[in-house]
């Protein structure tokens, strides 16, 4: 599910680079990989274990943005001859290279995930690994992880294979470009299904409870000095291209619930109280949500290349917390273990390179189908595994909640004591004073405080007046006007 999007653009080199350098040393982030981990990953690259069959007569195709090279998955959409649609999806299969037990592994187990910073990232695995041998780069063959899954002329899945194969991509495409070339017509028809699939699959999605959040990336661009906030408002194509990979998850997560085995991705529905705060969101935000119109449906509703539905599917994200990972064995499915997002039983099992779990998640996929027993090191993980993801998740959401302090108060620096207009969303339990304000403009959240005896006005309009903003040193910070 996403993540706050956040990207410095531009020179942006002082003080917000700083302060995020900083943030890394504050947070105790991995830094360079050790000497035998990076030895390990060299000889792996070398000398991966390849599969015995061969797909790479399929003319795969990678979507990602124009300057990833950690690509995770390749696809190849086609017909199928009495109706439906057959999906290939290739997954980069990270077991060929990664040992168990091994510098490489004990590693990964460390990092647990590919940290995302505003200027850059600390990948999960070694470079050589996650950029180059074990990604599915272009003209390489390259051992994977192939899905095979058969929908019929509705979009509903009808049948489901995995094994390993060798694949070879022949594009890398990005989203704008793939968006091009389908409303212009002049997509193959490979690529041209995309859309064709993407909406079936997005129609079965709202007619089973579930929402995808197509939340724009924020940018912070300096200019002349100063800071302004700039949203990359998602595409059709992120969305069919997203629903490919749910797909895959709830094929996967129906494997292992039959097979007895497996590791699942669940969501509690959120609490009244969270919805609620989001209501005031959009309400200061001027996104319209009537009473009797569910949470789903405002949110398909939106454009994202609206600045105000932007700035309100950021803070939809809110309601993805909670979510975490569920162990099951011996046949003992646990319930309820649906994701609540994904109005269904859902694991992740798509991005490798970048997460940990997803290469434990192939490898009892791969045992369902062929039906055997998970590896003995997979099975003797299970266990651990949500909590490491949960630790990993922690402080993944530092980085995050962190980079968006810092962000915001580059935006906001040198604008100490003007007044803005903003809405206020929150007040603390128990002092009334204390708060959380959503700003018209810019689309900032942050603390307020010093509401007085009669506390904030929770849910109403306030003239606020910024009373901090650094992002080497104090978060942003209001007062009442």
């Amino acid at each position: 599910m996403p993540r706050r999007h956040i990207h410095v653009t531009g020179a942006a080199e002082a003080p917000l680079r700083a302060a995020l350098r900083a943030l890394r040393t504050e947070l105790g982030t991995p830094g360079a990989f050790p000497a035998d981990v990076l030895a390990e990953a060299e000889a792996a690259a070398k000398a991966p274990r390849l599969p015995g069959r061969d797909a790479t007569d399929l003319p795969f195709f990678t979507i990602d943005p124009p300057a990833s090279t950690d690509l995770d998955q390749a696809m190849h959409l086609a017909r199928r001859a009495g109706g439906g649609y057959r999906v290939h999806y290739a997954i980069a299969d990270v077991a060929a290279f990664v040992t168990p037990g091994g510098a490489i592994d004990a590693e990964a187990h460390r990092r647990v995930l590919t940290l995302y910073f505003p200027d850059d990232k600390v990948p999960l695995h070694p470079a050589v690994l996650s950029e180059g041998a074990a990604s599915l780069l272009p003209g390489e063959t390259r051992p994977a992880v192939l899905w095979r899954i058969d929908l019929d002329a509705d979009g509903r899945r009808v049948a489901t294979d995995v094994r390993r194969a060798l694949v070879r991509s022949r594009a890398r495409l990005d989203y704008e470009g793939v968006q091009r070339e389908i409303d212009a017509g002049t997509a193959e028809e490979p690529l041209a299904l995309l859309r064709e699939i993407g909406t079936l699959r997005e129609r079965l999605e709202s007619e089973r409870g579930g929402i995808s959040l197509n939340v724009p990336e924020q940018e912070i661009v300096e200019h002349d000095h100063t800071y302004t906030l700039a949203y990359r408002a998602p595409l059709p194509a992120d969305g069919w291209n997203a629903q490919i990979s749910l797909l895959t998850g709830t094929a996967a997560a129906d494997l292992m619930t039959a097979a007895g085995t497996g590791i699942l991705r669940t969501l509690p529905t959120a609490p009244d109280g969270a919805v609620a705060r989001l209501r005031r969101s959009a309400q200061a935000l001027g996104v319209d949500w009537p009473h009797h119109v569910s949470y789903a449906d405002v949110v398909r509703s939106l454009d994202p290349a609206d600045p105000r539905h932007a700035a309100f599917l950021q803070e939809c994200t809110t309601l993805l917390r909670g979510a975490g990972y569920t162990v099951f064995t011996d046949g003992e499915v646990p319930t309820p273990a649906v994701h609540a997002a994904v109005a269904d039983e859902y694991t992740h099992c798509t991005a490798p390179l970048r997460r940990l779990v997803d290469r434990y998640a192939g490898e009892l996929c791969v045992a369902a189908v062929a039906g055997e027993e998970p590896p003995e090191w997979v099975r003797a993980a299970l266990p651990t595994l949500p909590d490491e993801m949960a630790s990993g998740a922690r402080r993944a959401n530092a980085v995050e909640r962190e980079s968006v302090d810092i962000v915001e108060a580059a935006l906001l620096s040198g604008r100490i004591g003007e007044l803005f207009d903003a809405y206020v969303i929150d007040v603390k339990e128990n002092e009334p004073a204390v708060g959380t304000v959503h700003l018209e403009q810019p689309a900032v959240v942050a603390r307020i405080e010093g509401g007085g005896e009669a506390g904030l006005p929770l849910g109403e309009w306030l003239r606020v007046r910024l009373t901090q903003a650094d992002p080497g040193r104090a978060k942003v910070r209001f007062a009442p006007a």
